[in-house]
């Protein structure tokens, strides 16, 4: 089946804008997590997701909408173990990961019968996505967007040397504080296309392969955009063409764009 007629259908259509617009924001916000070393929060954050996701099911509310609303308290507690108690990021993170998977499982556990919705949350599928979650994932990925864009110097500023920006008058901790929450936010609307497992990867990988090509921060905002557009169109091709789960596709395409990357760069050398 050709490719123009594939488009046709509505499922197709949704899962194109949808996955097009989360690799943006993603890739946009994996800059910042690459340079404040944040991959660890990532994976931290889509595992704790499940709680949000599971107390949506069980209690029969729009899943991606308690996972959003779970993964930004989540993100603030992570903020305020690190901030007012002096624990560290990667304590603060492993503590509220595996509280909120181990809530998710027992909320689980809870429910009786096959739960696809649940299932598709766990290991994503882009196709299945509703026309009100692509909505919500297109508002949300356009306030996540105007926010870096608002805050772009101050956000460069504070990635790379924490005490320059305070001295030049930043207000780090509510900037840091936004930053996690909007990270988490973003993070959960990627879970429903590439799932809990995967969803880390989209927002590490492409920022990866930028870097090795990048050579100030303006080339490694738009080597990322770029390449995470394309890992998302030949994953979700490949996916639609050889009928394989989408997510794994995705994230394999971004692990062979980002060896390609390397060999090449390492060519040219």
């Amino acid at each position: 089946m050709e490719i123009l007629e594939l488009l046709q259908y509505p499922f197709i259509q949704r899962a194109l804008v949808a996955g097009l617009v989360l690799a943006g924001v993603l890739s946009l916000l994996g800059v910042f997590v690459i340079l404040r070393r944040m991959a660890f929060f990532a994976d931290g954050i889509a595992h704790a997701s499940l709680a949000g996701v599971a107390i949506g099911v069980v209690f029969s509310f729009n899943p991606l909408i308690t996972a959003v609303i779970a993964t930004a308290i989540i993100a603030a507690l992570i903020f305020l173990l690190e901030r007012r108690f002096n624990l560290g990021s990667d304590a603060a993170i492993g503590i509220l990961f595996t509280s909120g998977m181990a809530l998710g499982v027992l909320l689980i556990s809870l429910t009786p019968g096959y739960q696809p919705e649940l299932i598709s949350f766990l290991f994503g599928n882009i196709l299945s996505i509703a026309n009100n979650e692509l909505w919500i994932l297109i508002i949300i990925s356009i306030l996540v967007t105007l926010f870096v864009f608002v805050k772009m110097k101050p956000l460069v500023l504070v990635s790379c040397d924490e005490e320059s920006a305070y001295l030049s008058g930043v207000n780090v901790v509510w900037l840091q504080f936004f930053l996690y929450i909007i990270t988490a936010v973003a993070i959960v609307l990627g879970i429903k296309l590439l799932g809990i497992i995967l969803v880390s990867a989209l927002i590490i990988t492409p920022v990866a392969a930028a870097k090795i090509l990048a050579r100030s921060f303006r080339s490694l905002l738009v080597y990322s955009l770029l390449l995470a557009e394309l890992i998302m169109l030949i994953g979700l091709t490949l996916s639609i063409y050889l009928d394989w789960p989408t997510g794994p596709t995705i994230v394999l395409s971004g692990t062979v764009v980002f060896v390609i990357t390397s060999i090449v760069k390492k060519i040219s050398k």
